[in-house]
């Protein structure tokens, strides 16, 4: 297995429980803001991970997996949200 995928994987797990999180204890419209500062700490976690590595290799990969996935992620919990009620 590559290096980079558990650092992957454990982002998208920490999106998903605090997209779980923030959908029992929020309202349907704070919610959907919290997705955003949600999505922009999970890329911001790349960056800061590379720069106490100081290991630019993959950076653009890791960023675009991460990315992506946390956005899919927090699209599926938002349509839930929406169809939900």
């Amino acid at each position: 297995m590559n290096k980079r995928w558990p650092m992957i994987v454990s982002i998208w797990v920490t999106v998903t429980v605090l997209a779980l999180a923030t959908m029992l204890t929020q309202s349907t419209e704070l919610a959907l803001t919290g997705f955003g500062a949600i999505l922009a700490t999970s890329v911001a976690a790349v960056s800061l991970i590379h720069l106490f590595r100081a290991a630019p290799k993959n950076f653009v990969t890791e960023l675009v997996y991460v990315a992506g996935g946390s956005f899919l992620i927090l699209a599926l919990a938002s349509v839930y949200l929406l169809l939900k009620g």
